[in-house]
């Protein structure tokens, strides 16, 4: 899978992975899915993790039901969910994938000292193993 986000999806995303820095960030994305996903809007989601937020995130089920009627509101699809890795890098961890399900895209943001540095994107294979997605 291919993903081209726009600039201000991409601004969006990296602003809110910096400013919560040195705790993990996560949020939503929203586009046009096909043989290249069109990322057009970044909506941040409060990290729910109880407890040292510094490396892990979680999402509530709520929030997630108001992600997917949210997508229905801007008449966009449910891409996937992005969240910052604060001094580590943009690989999924063991608790990503335990939380990952399949058809999302994960977009991971490595900050390093307050700053991004590297952003990859990963989804499930068949195996339930992540595979790393293009980013253009």
């Amino acid at each position: 899978m291919k993903l081209k986000i726009s600039p201000t999806a991409f601004a969006e995303m990296q602003k809110h992975a910096e400013a919560t820095y040195p705790n993990e960030c996560c949020g939503f994305f929203y586009g046009k899915d096909g043989e290249i996903r069109n990322i057009e809007v970044a909506k941040i989601v409060t990290n729910s993790k109880e407890g040292d937020q510094r490396r892990r995130f979680e999402v509530s089920p709520l929030d997630y039901l108001k992600a997917e009627r949210y997508a229905d509101e801007i008449g966009q699809t449910l891409l996937g969910i992005y969240h910052s890795h604060p001094e580590h890098p943009a690989i999924p961890s063991e608790h990503d994938l335990k939380q990952a399900v399949p058809f999302f895209s994960y977009i991971i943001i490595s900050v390093m000292k307050g700053k991004t540095e590297v952003t990859k994107s990963w989804q499930l294979d068949d195996a339930g193993k992540f595979e790393e997605e293009e980013i253009l």
